[in-house]
């Protein structure tokens, strides 16, 4: 049995395979569109996650290739929009970039990301395929964060590409995994800090019984999670911004390629801070003048303090420490603490976590494999226990108080699959009415940096904005018991057609709710007036 696992990331994606159970997890490696990246422990090759849209035959390059043509494209104003990056990110993101139109055809992200995919997938074909390497298995990654929306994505592009059977897990589960934490009861914290999003889960790994064939299975526990949006991308485009104030420039001054070139160097400045302590690189602006940017790790600090992203790291790590203390888990019970993503080389972010949990107990010296050799476990013999990241609620019309109410269905938390206790009893809004929806949401805590400058460019204030927010979840269209076509909304769903028609003060519906294994919200509708069961057992609702 062979497995493949497929660490895919904002900037760059981890390929792993495990040939036979037993065997150490190797990290696959592409000619070509493959990049070594250094780290303080050795290197790893990765594949970043570039898609660039050529004129010539070969019509779209990839990875390696793709930043290679790219920096040598002769026509400066416009090759900038035939590279793509950082587009798994915007695949799950509230407000997309518009399609871009390249000779005639049109690509977004979801386009690109199954471009780069599939083509990983083809090459892994290719070259297992000559070495007489059956592929049976593939484990794909998401973050935390968003994990459903992205198990959605690739249920649907599984049954585009006609992948085998696969499975997904979450990217910080992985990375425990990846660090060999399967002993039973260990406790560990990862930290997965990448280029796109800052995900945390505290795990423990527990025994359960032998299965079939005398092996012993290992449960990991996802005992509290955290997550912001916020990643390297970010950090690359705030050092580009902090050199054109230095330039006494804006962005608005300079082209998009210009723009895209500045941003490569500072990716490159923020790499090399991890190693040393001063770095100088060269930047062509658009009038061909080349500026020579220095940066240090100190200004590189500060400049994280600044937009908030310290605080956003603490507040993350406060959250889950929070939420095990609720659950009888103190920080000094916390094991190891595991550093996953480029973004953890940092040295700023490395100082954070070591002064929180001390030096002893930190680990990093896998940053960009342990969570494809991570997933690679799941097609063996581990089991994954998991929570709700968010609390989920239906959003209700209060006829009386002639205002909107919040009724929580499951608190942030809550470990699925489970059934909720207590039915949700609704009536009537109005005399007569004839359907009862509802709308179903998301309930979580956003924080938001803002940063004000003057008119010279320097930082006059910089706070972190936190508020809770009532995000309605997109709704399946589901089969009611009496064949009455659900013309639902995107963000309401209707639960009843009325017969008799409903009134005032009296209850008219129960629903019971639960979440499977998938984290899709079920319901049972029962109609308390005629006795009639509506709905029996149906998928309503994937929560995210």
């Amino acid at each position: 049995m062979t497995i493949i696992s497929i660490d895919f990331g904002t900037s760059n994606t981890a390929i792993a395979i495990l040939d036979r159970e037993g065997d150490v997890p190797k990290t696959w490696r592409f000619e070509h569109i493959s990049h070594c990246f250094k780290t303080t422990k050795g290197e790893a090759w990765l594949v970043p996650s570039l898609v660039y849209v050529a004129k010539s035959q070969e019509k779209f390059l990839f990875g390696e290739e793709a930043r290679t043509r790219y920096l040598l494209q002769e026509q400066p104003l416009t090759k900038s929009e035939r590279l793509f990056q950082g587009f798994k990110r915007d695949i799950v993101a509230n407000f997309r970039p518009p399609a871009r139109e390249i000779d005639g055809e049109r690509y977004d992200a979801e386009a690109i990301a199954e471009v780069f995919l599939a083509e990983l997938w083809h090459r892994l074909e290719l070259q297992t395929d000559s070495q007489n390497i059956e592929l049976t298995q593939l484990v794909l990654t998401a973050p935390v964060g968003a994990f459903e929306s992205y198990l959605n994505w690739f249920e649907s592009l599984a049954e585009k590409l006609k992948l085998p059977n696969f499975q997904v897990i979450d990217e910080s589960t992985a990375a425990a995994l990846g660090y060999a934490i399967t002993r039973p009861n260990a406790l560990v914290l990862v930290i997965d800090f990448g280029g796109g999003t800052l995900d945390l889960s505290l795990v423990r790994t527990a025994p359960i019984a032998n299965d079939l064939r005398n092996r012993k299975i290992t449960k990991a526990e996802a005992i509290a999670k955290s997550d912001a949006y916020i990643g390297g991308i970010d950090i690359d485009r705030w050092i580009a911004e902090y050199f054109l104030r230095q330039l006494q420039q804006s962005r608005s001054q300079i082209d998009q390629a210009s723009w895209l070139r500045l941003l490569e160097v500072s990716e490159q400045i923020k790499i090399k801070l991890s190693l040393v302590s001063e770095v100088s690189e060269p930047w062509r602006d658009q009038k061909n003048i080349i500026h020579n940017l220095q940066f240090t790790q100190i200004q590189l600090s500060e400049l994280l303090e600044q937009h908030q992203m310290i605080n956003q790291l603490r507040d993350a790590i406060d959250e889950v420490l929070a939420t095990g203390l609720q659950r009888g888990i103190s920080k000094a019970a916390i094991e190891q603490v595991l550093l996953v993503g480029g973004s953890c080389q940092i040295v700023a972010v490395q100082q954070l976590i070591m002064a929180y949990f001390g030096k002893s107990k930190v680990s990093f010296d896998k940053p960009f494999e342990a969570v494809a050799h991570g997933a690679l476990a799941l097609g063996q013999t581990i089991a994954v226990e998991d929570y709700l990241r968010h609390s989920y609620a239906v959003k209700l019309w209060e006829p009386y108080l002639h205002q909107y109410s919040y009724y929580t269905l499951f608190e942030k938390g809550t470990k699925y699959p489970c059934k909720r206790a207590e039915p949700l009893i609704l009536q009537a809004a109005i005399a007569n009415q004839e359907e009862i929806w509802i709308n179903i949401g998301e309930v979580a805590d956003i924080s938001q940096a803002e940063v004000s400058y003057d008119s010279n460019g320097k930082i006059t204030s910089s706070q972190l904005l936190k508020q809770s927010d009532f995000r309605s979840l997109a709704v399946n269209e589901i089969k009611q018991a009496n064949r009455l076509d659900n013309e639902s909304s995107n963000d309401q769903i209707c639960m009843a057609r009325l017969n008799p028609l409903g009134q005032l003060g009296v209850d008219r519906l129960r629903i019971d709710f639960e979440v499977n294994d998938r984290r899709v919200l079920i319901a049972t509708v029962f109609d308390l007036l005629s006795d009639r069961l509506l709905i029996d057992h149906q998928a309503i609702v994937k929560l995210e």
